[in-house]
């Protein structure tokens, strides 16, 4: 769930909703505790007040409950295990401290603790040649602290895509996503290729607005609430034809639903499983992470859902940029870092797309082939090659698009800036 970069009393619970929440918080707390504990062991604050997840994609969360809720998303729906292993990669200090940050957005120049407070970040770190040159942390968040993505998990299945091309198990990206997933045949996909998928240009009507509640997003959401394993996969395979593949991007959370269970299809196992066979042990990530599934023992929810600490998806950004090595693995295609990053077509409420990232939209950052992961409601992986930079941003964002006070890219071109 992206942000929208050009449109810069929590609501009761239904008896239903009650069931749900407390139900999946039974059967999330009990997944935690049968978990071996991680290289760093974390526990969750003590249930601490959460949203339920209407009001969430109403933007009818408070601040105070935003932030509450975003860090404890892993009690939302029911969840699998991320595992780390027991060799974290190294994130060192570096000796040299990052000096005033000038941002400079529509007339106004603005610090490092404006954009801070302005655009309630609640989590933020910077890592140069990587080395930690930032770590911050606001609202009570620490660095054991699992915060929720969004939509930055699209990025991570897209590059789930890449590993299971390595491995063989996706022999060509313009393979028929049927012969992964063939309960699709007969639907809007039988056409769509897997690269058409990971551009979002399968040509299958979508409407991805959040606070809708018509649009297919919402109902995407309805059936998470429901749990109902195999659920989502069913609703995308009954949606029609917009547009001839490959000719139209179309930005679509569900779409990441397809690709998700595409990717778990051929390699036969949970996409928590592969990630962490594939990168989470091997690079060295530090602690556990979770991941929302769509019912009870059932599929990882593609677009969203991953909870992760600060520091682990800093070190995401710096296996991404290494070239998605793992020490001596090579995880990911060598190019695919440079295929990923470019991009694919331009959506009309959104701009410009790639595989499941977005290119930079500034000058600054487009000349430097930056690309970011985002999520609604603030959250950011940037990724500048041709500076070494890796930027990781939280936020408290009350609505799920169009709460950003300063333009997030602009003020990663200014702390890159400052780093030179």
């Amino acid at each position: 769930m992206p942000m929208l970069r050009r449109h810069p009393s929590l609501v009761k619970r239904s008896h239903l909703q009650e069931v749900v929440c407390v139900s999946t918080l039974v059967l999330s707390l009990t997944a935690c505790a049968a978990t071996p504990g991680p290289a760093k062991s974390y526990q969750q604050p003590a249930l601490e007040p959460i949203g339920e997840v209407q009001a969430i994609y109403d933007g009818n969360l408070s601040e105070d409950m935003a932030v509450t809720t975003f860090r404890n998303t892993d009690r939302l729906f029911p969840v699998r295990t991320i595992k780390a292993g027991g060799h974290p990669f190294p994130l060192p200090r570096s000796g040299t401290p990052l000096g005033p940050v000038a941002i400079d957005y529509k007339g106004k120049r603005y610090s490092l603790d404006d954009y801070v407070a302005l655009n309630r970040v609640t989590g933020l770190l910077v890592l140069k040649d990587g080395q930690i040159v930032t770590e911050r942390y606001e609202k009570g968040n620490t660095a054991n602290t699992r915060w929720m993505s969004m939509s930055v998990a699209k990025s991570i299945t897209s590059t789930l895509v890449g590993a299971a091309l390595q491995d063989g198990a996706i022999k060509s990206l313009d393979d028929k996503v049927t012969h992964y997933l063939p309960a699709l045949a007969g639907s809007g996909y039988d056409q769509v290729t897997v690269r058409q998928i990971l551009s979002m240009r399968s040509g299958i009507k979508w409407n991805e607005k959040y606070t809708d509640p018509t649009s297919d997003e919402r109902q995407l959401i309805k059936l998470r609430i429901e749990q109902v394993p195999g659920s989502l996969l069913k609703f995308m395979a009954s949606l029609p034809t917009a547009a001839p593949p490959g000719t139209r991007t179309n930005y679509s959370t569900g779409e990441t639903q397809v690709l998700g269970q595409l990717v778990s299809a051929a390699v036969g196992k949970p996409l928590t499983q592969y990630l962490s066979e594939k990168i989470w042990v091997p690079y060295g990530m530090q602690t556990d992470a979770k991941w929302w599934l769509d019912g009870l023992n059932g599929n990882e929810v593609g677009g969203s859902g991953i909870s992760a600490t600060l520091e682990d998806y800093g070190r995401f950004g710096q296996f991404f940029l290494s070239g998605g090595k793992a020490g001596e693995q090579q995880v990911l295609p060598e190019d695919w870092m440079s295929f990923a990053s470019v991009t694919t077509g331009t959506d009309a409420a959104y701009g410009d797309f790639a595989n499941m990232w977005w290119p930079g939209w500034t000058d600054a950052s487009k000349a430097d082939k930056a690309f970011t992961a985002a999520g609604t409601f603030g959250q950011f992986l940037y990724i500048n090659p041709t500076k070494d930079v890796v930027i990781v941003v939280w936020q408290a964002q009350t609505k799920p698009t169009g709460g950003e006070v300063i333009d997030d890219m602009v003020a990663f071109d200014a702390i890159t800036n400052t780093l030179q």
